[in-house]
């Protein structure tokens, strides 16, 4: 028979992310480097970025409105602001 199976040896897998190196078998003799690794990767890590969906959908409203102008956005823009800062006023015993 033939030997046309490669060597399997041992080589690195190295973590370019957080310098975090694993020693495995492969027949790559030179090893790996990889960006991101289980060490590191925010799914596994528990440290996952929530994205900003609100100013998604904000963005994409003003986007696409129609009908309106500039200046009316900039209003209802900023009466929201306002209304949002403005303290409410206590409510009265009857």
């Amino acid at each position: 028979m033939k030997d046309i199976h490669p060597q399997y040896e041992s080589c690195t897998i190295l973590c370019t992310g957080c310098s975090t190196s694993y020693e495995t078998r492969s027949t790559n003799v030179k090893g790996y480097h990889v960006e991101i690794c289980s060490a590191c990767h925010p799914f596994f890590t528990g440290k996952q970025r929530l994205l900003d969906t609100a100013g998604r959908v904000e963005r994409f409203n003003r986007k696409y409105r129609k009908g309106e102008t500039v200046e009316a956005l900039a209003a209802a823009a900023a009466a929201a602001a306002s209304d949002a800062s403005a303290p409410s006023a206590p409510a009265e015993n009857a």
